[in-house]
């Protein structure tokens, strides 16, 4: 089959299913999975799908390509992100050795982890001055400072993690669904963030409902491999299993 041919069937098959994994892909047009890969690798720069985890997605109205600023993040859903932080913060426990992502929702759980018996990594510069402030043991990893998030990135940072082992980690993620999994704008923040996932006992995304339906860029791991902690559960997730609902108190 030709390239092009091809191009076009899968392109086809991704519109009519909104998704499709390599292996759906590489049965339905009898390709190696090498080539259906290039394809939506190529397809992707193109801009004519989604690249995800595993697969591709169709193009769609919620598909993120550029990202906030920490001063905008700030301002978006504050109420339902400091819920959530202070629930996701009552998970940590003395001598838990915990990974703290990036993020505004996980900035908020600092405020309920003064004078902590247990030790903390993160990749925030701000997050590791708060948390050192407040009497916290924490660590800050290595790699290349990205300025609009604040954040240490990129391949080194993600090679600076393989040394530790968490118990538990929390994470920010810029959308979710269940086809492309949690994902973000930047494959720098990518590579950082499946490599802390995949060091970590226990995962919890950190999610309020403006991330839900959303697809940016670069998937960094699968939805089954963390648990979301949310204020509601919106329509289309109610079976899922690894979402944890907290109601205001």
């Amino acid at each position: 089959m030709l390239t092009e041919q091809r191009h076009r069937l899968l392109l086809e098959l991704v519109n009519e299913k909104k998704s499709i994994t390599v292996t759906e892909a590489k049965e339905v047009l009898n390709a190696s999975e090498s080539t259906i890969r290039r394809d939506i690798i190529a397809l992707h720069n193109a801009g004519k799908l989604t690249k995800v985890f595993g697969g591709a997605v169709a193009l769609e109205e919620d598909v993120i390509t550029e990202e906030p600023s920490v001063e905008q993040r700030v301002e978006q859903n504050k109420e339902e992100k400091y819920m959530i932080a202070e629930y996701a913060a009552s998970l940590i426990k003395p001598g838990d050795f915990v990974y703290i992502d990036a993020g505004t929702t996980t900035g908020y759980m600092l405020n309920f982890l003064k004078n902590s018996k247990s030790v903390f990594v993160t990749n925030a510069v701000t997050h590791a001055k708060k948390l050192a402030l407040q009497g916290n043991k924490v660590i800050l990893i290595e790699g290349e400072l990205k300025g609009s998030t604040e954040a240490l990135v990129g391949g080194y940072a993600a090679a600076s993690l393989k040394k530790f082992h968490f118990s538990k980690g929390f994470f920010g993620t810029n959308g979710l669904t269940k086809k492309a999994g949690f994902t973000t704008p930047d494959t720098s923040e990518a590579l950082v963030k499946n490599k802390a996932m995949e060091q970590c006992k226990e995962c919890y995304v950190l999610a309020d409902q403006s991330k839900f339906d959303k697809i940016s860029p670069v998937t960094f791991q699968q939805f089954g491999r963390a648990t979301i902690i949310t204020e509601s559960k919106p329509e289309g997730y109610m079976e899922c299993e690894n979402i944890i609902v907290v109601r205001e108190n």
